[in-house]
């Protein structure tokens, strides 16, 4: 059995923005006892991460990590046609990930007491942003 809902996101430009709510209504609706639950963004500048969510200042450093890991406008990119920030969104994307799986039991996520969902925005300005959860039981 499958159930499977998207939402939109808009971002404010760079950093996080926590889905774990929206995530955890429509793994309820699913209306599984038991699975699991992936959760997709369809975008390539982007990411779904599971990290901490009681500290702020844990994702203000995710971001200080991700300037070393993939700077703006580093003069060895070829693809700029958006902007300086272009390829390093799409290198980070690949570094955070697209997607995350959490088990589901009781019906609910199983995530841990200070995990939480967001949507990290890589790009500089604000967008929208498609996330599908599909629930597999």
């Amino acid at each position: 059995m499958a159930y499977q809902q998207s939402f939109d996101v808009h971002s404010r430009g760079r950093g996080s923005i926590e889905i774990t709510a929206e995530v955890a209504r429509i793994v309820r609706a699913a209306g599984m006892p038991i699975g699991l639950a992936n959760i997709f963004v369809q975008h390539t500048s982007c990411s779904v991460v599971l990290t901490e969510n009681a500290d702020p200042s844990v994702r203000r450093d995710l971001e200080t990590l991700a300037a070393r890991w993939a700077p703006d406008g580093d003069a060895a990119y070829h693809h700029d046609s958006e902007g300086d920030d272009d390829m390093a969104a799409h290198g980070r994307n690949i570094l955070a990930g697209s997607s995350v799986s959490v088990p589901v039991g009781s019906g609910t996520m199983l995530l841990g007491t200070w995990q939480g969902i967001y949507l990290w925005e890589h790009r500089t300005l604000a967008h929208r942003r498609r996330v599908v959860v599909t629930v597999v039981g």
